[in-house]
């Protein structure tokens, strides 16, 4: 090649065409550094046949300055990057970005030093010195990451380091993982998981595009199925990516991999440090990587022989991405599988609509797991109706709900409460004057957290502390907490068993992998009676000793206008219900609601999944919504309304007039005002066969906006906030 076009990493620019400097090889993939007017960008080589773009002649072509020491993206990533530019309708650099997302990773090999204690002390001992040397027993890293692990600056571990406390150790940035072997501690599997391991296995060693659907009840031993076609792809020499949906998820499955094949697997999320992430994506590149276990980023790495894709949990909605590029995991792990040639299983025990009717047309084929492992029963699940038997006044959990919980605290068994709401209380207002405490960034309502003292936003991260007077009235101690939240239901369960040891769980307090794997530990221990948590805990965790279960508010997730409400309420419920009784002990499930007819709740109750999916499906079917038809989303924004609101309207009265396509809006987002910019939505409803992305695109596309407005596409939308 004397001439290489390249993808780079700036979507106004396009591709750009280079000179290759005598004696320099580049290929298809080949990630390289060009000049782009006084600065030096990296890029990719692409075909140019792939990728038009103006015609410049050789005599103006400057030349590319180096290629980078890492391997060339296979032609399988480089299809996958292309589909999913065109499917999201997202610029084709920054879905190539993701692939590049350690930058530590592009220089090649290397050495670093990092630190750890030497065992001394200090000459002087400072609350600072000490807190810091507590916090770092045990750890190795780069002084910066130090100091963000002990909470001081890094002047003060510098000063321990010219003190010797803190030693210097040369490591290398690549050092190789250690090898995981198939045969380390092989399980014993029932009929049914044997039946359904054979089928992926066998796909597995058959090398070929071969998409499954393990269909599998809470506690059936899914995961051990997959983990013996991730022993066969070791067998292999073959690369395995297994995606989870929640970080707080890995250090459970880690041990569980551990136990099986004697070593973690590469873990690959955002919490990585910066020396992990190079570590990992090298390893990756080079094929020394054997199972990599990630989020859903760790989709568009560079595998250099990947043999098989399992997406955990797969009906999760935090497979979907819903800032920057708006991909759904969930289905360019399939599209990944097929241009990789390879088989990929995704499991649930409540799968997404788009899924079962993926198996039900033979696209997929369905594995079924109809029992839990070992003789494991499924719960009893019984609903409570708040009209009937309401809880007492100023509490939210029913007599017979708290009457469970006392029996099992008296047995020494362990309680589980679920409630999707955060904090303490959603609203804040004031007695007095009827003020409520709103995000000055968001039309949304400030939660209070009562256990970090603080009014904050969900959305947009906004915190105050929460003031001693109204700040409308001028009113001290007049201000109520309205509506319960996970910590004001932890107080009522301490108010009502004082006995009784709680732990509270969300995103909040299980933030980092270590503190799900101390959470993990206390509540198999024994440690823990009753664990009050939002959705974080309905997957993945298993205690033998958790026999009751209790939903506070069965009706939260049926509010709103979320489209998949129906759906993704059965599937928390369910998946929450999932938790009691895994082990030898019989578990009971018990739902509040005000609404014990509605389809979803009485689905619940009977235990009848297949009855409620009929029912979902058909009214699906009905109104053309997917997997029947078509939604995409076109979201406009600006930090000036009117702009926003002008920038909707004249997409709006430029709507083309397409059969098989209802185009409705603008209007106002229900979340009007996002993070400081107001927000407008369009919502196309199109028939299957409708190509969406093409009418999009040709819509779009002559229409120019003022500099601070964002036009965004969302393809096969989650979210319609």
């Amino acid at each position: 090649m004397n001439r290489a076009r390249l993808v780079i990493f700036n979507a106004a620019l396009g591709p750009l065409d280079y000179r290759v400097p005598e004696g320099m090889h580049v290929e298809p993939g080949s990630v390289v550094v060009a000049p782009l007017g006084p600065r030096q960008i990296v890029g990719i080589v692409w075909e140019a046949e792939r990728l038009p773009a103006s015609e410049v002649p050789e005599a103006k072509l400057r030349p590319l300055a180096s290629v980078l020491p890492v391997p060339p993206l296979k032609a399988e990533l480089r299809r996958l990057i292309e589909w999913t530019a065109d499917y999201y309708c997202a610029p084709l650099a920054a879905v190539a970005r993701m692939v590049l997302a350690s930058g530590g990773a592009l220089r090649g090999p290397a050495t670093m030093t990092e630190y750890r204690l030497s065992g001394g002390a200090p000459e002087r001992l400072t609350p600072q010195r000490l807190a810091a040397i507590e916090a770092l027993e045990g750890e190795q890293a780069t002084i910066r990451e130090l100091a963000g692990i002990a909470g001081v600056s890094e002047g003060v571990l510098r000063g321990l380091v010219n003190q010797g406390v803190l030693e210097p150790v040369l490591v290398d940035c690549d050092r190789p993982y250690p090898s995981a072997r198939a045969d380390f501690s092989v399980p014993v599997l029932n009929s049914a998981q044997s039946e359904a391991s054979k089928h992926i296995i066998s796909a597995v060693e058959e090398g070929q595009f071969a998409p499954f659907l393990l269909d599998g009840v809470t506690g059936s031993g899914k995961t051990e199925v997959y983990l013996e076609a991730v022993a066969k792809s070791l067998e292999m020499d073959r690369q395995t990516l297994v995606l989870l949906p929640e970080i707080a998820l890995t250090e459970a499955f880690l041990r569980r991999f551990e136990d099986r094949f004697g070593t973690p697997p590469v873990v690959w999320h955002s919490s990585l440090k910066s020396t992990e992430r190079r570590r990992a994506w090298r390893a990756i590149a080079a094929g020394e990587a054997q199972v990599v276990v990630g989020a859903r980023s760790a989709l568009f790495l560079p595998f250099a022989a990947l043999g098989l894709i399992v997406v955990d949990e797969a009906h999760e909605v935090s497979f979907k991405q819903d800032d920057g590029v708006r991909y759904n995991a969930r289905d360019v792990a399939v599209m990944r599988a097929r241009f990789e040639g390879i088989p990929v299983v995704l499991a649930s025990a409540t799968p997404a609509i788009e899924s079962l009717q993926m198996a039900e047309s033979g696209v997929y084929e369905r594995l079924v797991l109809d029992d839990r492992y070992g003789g494991a029963r499924l719960p009893t699940i019984d609903t409570i109706d708040l009209t009937a038997e309401p809880p007492a006044r100023g509490r939210w959990l029913a007599p017979r709900l708290v009457a469970g919980m006392e029996e099992r605290l008296a047995r020494g068994e362990q309680s589980l409460l679920f409630l999707n709401r955060r904090g303490y209380a959603p609203l804040t207002l004031c007695r007095n004057c009827g003020f409520r405490f709103q995000c000055p960034n968001c039309s949304a309502w400030l939660v209070e957290h009562r256990l970090s003292r603080r009014l904050a936003c969900h959305h947009c991260g906004h915190e105050t502390p929460p003031p001693p007077a109204c700040p409308e009235c001028g009113e001290l101690d007049c201000l109520v907490a309205c509506g319960p939240g996970v910590e004001r239901i932890a107080d009522e369960v301490a108010e009502i068993l004082p006995e009784a040891r709680i732990a509270v769980v969300t995103s909040d307090t299980i933030n980092t992998p270590e503190k799900a794997a101390d959470f993990v530990a206390r509540a198999e221990a024994g440690a823990i009676d009753v664990i009050v948590g939002t959705q974080l805990v309905t997957k993945g965790f298993h205690f033998p000793e958790l026999t009751l279960v209790g939903v506070v508010d069965a009706d939260l997730g049926l509010e709103g206008g979320d489209l998949r409400a129906a759906e993704r309420t059965y599937q928390q419920v369910a998946q929450v219900a999932g938790r009691a009784g895994r082990g030898s002990k019989p578990g009971e499930v018990l739902i509040q609601t005000r609404h014990p007819t509605a389809s979803v709740i009485a689905a619940l109750a009977a235990g009848d999944r297949d009855a409620f999916y009929e029912a979902e499906t058909e009214a699906r079917r009905h109104a053309g919504a997917p997997p029947f038809g078509r939604w995409a989303a076109i979201i406009v924004s600006s930090e000036d309304e009117a702009e926003a609101r002008e920038a909707a309207n004249r997409i709006g009265d430029s709507r083309p007039r397409v059969d098989d396509v209802a185009i409705l809006g603008p209007a106002p987002a229900p979340l009007a005002l996002l993070r400081g910019r107001y927000r407008y939505r369009l919502l196309l409803n199109a028939r299957r066969t409708a190509q969406v992305q093409h009418v999009i695109r040709d819509w779009l596309a002559p229409l120019r906006f003022a500099p601070g407005v964002r036009v965004s596409i969302d393809i096969d939308p989650y979210s319609f906030v």
